[in-house]
């Protein structure tokens, strides 16, 4: 049996979102409470004086060791699925990151004091709820013996392709899905029930939303991570996800500062430019973090993008005092916690660590997230304080921050959760069909120019599901096997010319082919498949689980539906759409010619069964309503 928690609802004060045109109400039936305001950190004086928050906070630091301090700063994983496993596979791992006397999350905590954690599937942190929960309470009990600090437990929970929490949670469709609704409450109520089931598992903050404005189609590292390339619809949603979070008990992260929408590579894995003018980086990429800023989110991550037009320098926007300080801090004037992205990113690998490590605290963030050395990383900011390249105010800006935060999440009062906690709310009938219905209201129609859909349900007829997605495809048969149709699925991935062949056989033994494509504008194997089938006298149904700008490439598919995602939830929804349900989803994005010239779908495009519209083109709802 856990501990049971006494839970500090979040608080977020009323906003005023103006560059959207929506004003955004924390109160009623948002369940967000008002609460003392915030104590912000004056770099020229410290926080105000006699707030109960600040004299708790200042008590706390005054007991605090400077490696104590430091250790504040680093958000480290941990690999085993309890605090203190003894899995032999767990324990070498740590051993390899950490040294032979950190064998464990206790012992980690004991010896480099981390303010937080952050949970991955890849490091055995999330088999079930339940384990989950067991798991944050036994860090949380390991912080509070070693220092009294309670421990910031962190995940990226952005839903979509982006999922880490295990079933049998509620998982939310992805951000381009939900901006395909043209809903902002389907964004708010997709976002309370991922921070309800968040704080029932221990997590204390989560690392959504993606604010960037998808302005590239090409891009690798967005995508259907974003809401929109309408700098007012991310603006509008993203704010809604945010009082969603935090409304649901977790702190929200806005990212990735200062925008990377129009980026072509993945920080992790390269390096990404952002070519644009500051004009346009302000007037398009900018207002997404206003909007979260006035939503009162409770965290910003930069991520480690070049963007020469707001630092000359080229020095990657995570390391860039002109950009996290200069822009973020004093422009945008926000106070919160600044966390980094990654830095063991592939784009800063030709940088020594040390000097990774420090550009990121002169910079101005508060968080160092994942160094590539944790324990060099921690003994290079020590060394630093001590011989004065830091100071020790800057670090104390830092702490005060991040203890703040803690103390606004209620973890001062009782970081613990319950395993009723996990019955009662991860993965509820209700928080399903949240998630159910926000992927049912996604899902776009752009072409049904052969009237093939709806297929009829119950007819037994034989329906190919091939393409994409290894678990994507089987799951999407089974899903319309049970909707009376007979299907087969035949995965290809990215088929070689032999691949191919075998699924043109299997089609033209088939009543009806549905193809998966992922992101086939990169892949020219993709395309070769589709249009194979569509020669074959079968006809063919294309369905987009990644971004919709496949369609651009297949010119000749006649019947296309963008799905913006390939988990079960959105599946499930293509099926429902295939037998009869109408689609109502429209574009959040603008669909062009491969070289950009002609617009072929507007933002706001879609067609219904009947090949009306479904609807307006403009954003509707009101978060927290």
């Amino acid at each position: 049996m856990f501990r049971r928690i006494t839970r500090a609802v979040l608080r977020v004060p009323v906003v005023l979102v103006t560059s959207c045109g929506l004003v955004l109400s924390a109160g009623g039936s948002a369940g967000v409470g008002a609460v003392p305001e915030a104590v912000a950190y004056r770099a020229d004086g410290g926080p105000a004086p006699d707030h109960p928050v600040d004299r708790r906070i200042r008590a706390v630091m005054a007991e605090m060791t400077l490696a104590e301090k430091v250790g504040q700063m680093f958000v480290l994983q941990v690999n085993g699925d309890t605090a203190t496993t003894t899995n032999p596979t767990d324990v070498a791992a740590n051993q390899a990151l950490y040294g032979s006397d950190v064998r464990n999350g206790a012992e980690l905590l004991a010896k480099y004091h981390p303010g937080g954690i952050i949970y991955f599937n890849a490091t055995n942190n999330l088999n079930n709820p339940q384990q989950v929960a067991l798991l944050s309470n036994g860090l949380q009990r390991a912080a509070l013996a070693d220092h009294g600090v309670p421990v910031q437990i962190s995940t990226d929970q952005e839903g979509g392709f982006v999922t880490r929490i295990p079933p049998p949670s509620a998982i939310a469709p992805g951000n381009m899905a939900i901006g395909a609704t043209f809903d902002r409450d389907v964004s708010f109520s997709t976002a309370a029930a991922t921070g309800r089931q968040l704080r029932a598992m221990g997590i204390n903050m989560d690392h959504a939303p993606v604010v960037d404005v998808n302005t590239n189609p090409r891009n690798t590292a967005d995508g259907t991570r974003a809401f929109s390339d309408r700098t007012a619809t991310v603006s509008a949603f993203g704010a809604a996800a945010v009082l969603g979070y935090q409304g649901g008990g977790v702190a929200a992260t806005a990212k990735h500062f200062p925008g990377l929408g129009d980026a072509e590579a993945n920080p992790d894995t390269g390096i990404a430019i952002v070519d644009e003018t500051r004009e346009e980086i302000l007037r398009t990429h900018i207002p997404p973090f206003r909007a979260a800023i006035a939503a009162g989110v409770k965290s910003i991550m930069p991520t480690a993008v070049i963007v020469p037009a707001l630092d000359p320098s080229g020095t990657p926007a995570i390391l860039s005092r002109p950009i996290v300080t200069g822009l973020l801090r004093d422009t945008l004037r926000y106070d919160g916690v600044v966390v980094t992205d990654a830095l063991r990113a592939d784009a800063l690998a030709g940088i020594p660590q040390d000097e990774v490590i420090l550009a990121a605290i002169r910079a101005g963030n508060d968080e160092l997230l994942l160094p590539a050395d944790p324990p060099a990383a921690i003994a290079t900011v020590i060394d630093a304080v001590r011989t004065g390249t830091v100071s020790r105010h800057r670090i104390d800006q830092s702490v005060y921050r991040i203890l703040r935060m803690k103390a606004e999440l209620g973890l001062f009062d009782d970081p613990f959760t319950t395993s009723e906690a996990v019955d009662s709310t991860v993965g509820t009938p209700a928080d399903q069909q949240i998630m159910a219905d926000a992927a049912r209201r996604s899902i776009t129609l752009l072409r049904n120019q052969a009237g093939v859909l709806p297929l009829p349900a119950n007819s037994r007829r034989h329906v190919l599901v091939t393409g994409w997605g290894a678990s994507a495809v089987p799951s999407l048969a089974t899903q319309l096997s049970a909707k009376g149709l007979v299907a087969t699925p035949m995965w290809t991935g990215s088929p070689d010319q032999q691949t191919i062949r075998q699924v043109v056989a299997a089609a033209t033994a088939s009543d009806v082919t549905v193809v998966l494509t992922n992101n086939a504008w990169g892949d020219v194997n993709q395309q070769n498949l589709v249009k194979a089938l569509l020669a074959t006298d079968t006809p063919v149904v294309t369905v987009a689980v990644g971004g919709p700008y496949d369609i651009a490439y297949l010119p000749s598919a006649p019947t296309f539906l963008a799905a913006y995602g390939y988990r079960d939830v959105s599946l499930a929804a293509v099926a429902d759409t295939l037998v009869g349900a109408e689609p109502t989803g429209r574009l959040p994005v603008t669909v062009r010619t491969p070289d950009g010239t002609r617009v072929l779908y507007p933002y706001g495009s879609g067609i219904g069964y009947q090949g009306s519209a479904p609807g307006g083109s403009e954003p509707s709802g009101q978060p927290g309503r």
